[in-house]
């Protein structure tokens, strides 16, 4: 993988399981922490080159998780209005 292949991913990805993961538990905390387990293990086992990556993850990971937040106060508005 080129280095801009590696940024692509890190830009969408950790965004994209957050929601996901929020998807699957209902609970948009949980699904922030699994996704952070698996950015760890992966930047522990060395696939994560350079500090640039890390910050795009971080950022990634923050816009992945309002939005999750946003969809899970959705659903508990429509819940309630039911």
């Amino acid at each position: 993988m080129t280095m801009m292949d590696k940024t692509m991913a890190a830009f969408f990805l950790p965004g994209l399981l957050v929601f996901f993961f929020t998807r699957i538990t209902y609970n948009h905390y949980v699904g922030l922490l699994i996704t952070l387990a698996l950015i760890s293990a992966s930047a522990y086992k060395g696939y994560t080159h350079g500090g640039g990556l890390v910050w795009v993850d971080a950022l990634s990971l923050t816009v992945g998780f309002y939005f999750a937040r946003r969809w899970k106060l959705q659903q508990e508005k429509a819940e309630s209005s039911i």
